[in-house]
């Protein structure tokens, strides 16, 4: 089974145990609604990445951290789309979730899922209840306070950022947490690989600032010129387009050599390497194509 049918199926089975039944309707609906489609599910095929490097002797705790790191996303979404942070009306090419069922059910809709996430691992714990454990840790400092996804929230609220803390954990929380999540879900220490993960994390700030920049919402999916709107730090304003991309490029080929040591190595680096062609903003592939050598 391949990882994309792997993931579907395991957030699938943890939306459905959250809409089991007596549960208010509109709230269950607005649940799949806010998983759905899925996008790319970059962080936990990172996280299965890593996994299947390290051996995935446990595939079923594996899958289990996969959905609940992308539950945690997911729920982030929500609640960045909400109109006391980016106030978005679109996400994922549709209508962000306060829009559809409005703003109450979508407060508790990213509630809902953080909360699930941390059920799926709870659950997932009779299959080795110490990597359970560990992974419920490495989540939760990688979603909260000082060092998770809300912090890097909170930084947009202070007078002076911090810009290395408030990218470290904005974004890179979460690509941390899917390498350290996918080794422990395969019995190996966390510690090596949060290098990758902040690398990683690094990098696709990098190029969610060019795609901010370069594209158009009906490309994005969601609100364009964000950055701009809200006064963030970006790399494009920082350093050009092409000095973003290169800078993006830098940081992926840092990546590489930060894998440690383990039997899927190899595929591990061919990994990174097409995370780097995926985030590469179409637009300025094609104008590369287009030139002329030599030019």
């Amino acid at each position: 089974m391949q990882f994309a049918e792997r993931i579907d199926n395991a957030i699938t089975q943890a939306i459905r145990q959250g809409q089991h039944p007596p549960s208010p309707g509109k709230l269950a609906s607005a649940l799949h609604y806010a998983v759905t489609p899925g996008g790319a599910r970059i962080r936990p095929t990172i996280l299965m990445s890593v996994a299947a490097a390290c051996g995935d002797d446990r595939p079923a705790l594996a899958d289990a951290a996969a959905a609940a790191l992308e539950l945690i996303h997911c729920a982030s979404l929500v609640h960045d789309d909400l109109p006391a942070f980016d106030d978005a009306d679109v996400r994922r090419g549709k209508p962000s979730v306060h829009r559809a069922f409005g703003e109450p059910l979508a407060v508790l809709v990213g509630d809902s899922l953080i909360i699930m996430a941390f059920d799926v691992l709870a659950r997932a714990a009779g299959d080795d209840a110490a990597r359970a454990l560990q992974l419920i840790r490495v989540l939760s400092n990688r979603t909260g306070m000082p060092n998770g996804i809300c912090a890097g929230q909170g930084w947009e609220s202070e007078d002076e950022v911090d810009l290395s803390a408030y990218h470290a954990a904005k974004t890179g929380a979460l690509f941390m947490a899917a390498t350290q999540m996918g080794a422990l879900a395969a019995g190996q220490d966390a510690e090596p690989w949060e290098e990758l993960g902040a690398r990683i994390g690094e990098a696709f700030q990098v190029a969610d600032d060019l795609r901010d920049a370069l594209y158009d919402e009906e490309t994005l999916g969601k609100p364009v010129g964000q950055d701009d709107l809200h006064g963030r730090p970006n790399a494009v304003t920082e350093f050009g387009i092409d000095g973003a991309i290169a800078r993006m490029r830098d940081i992926l080929s840092g990546a590489i050599s930060s894998i440690p040591k383990c039997p899927g190595e190899a595929h591990l680096a061919k990994m990174v390497n097409a995370q780097a062609e995926a985030l590469t903003p179409l637009k300025w592939r094609a104008a590369q194509a287009s030139r002329i050598p030599g030019e």
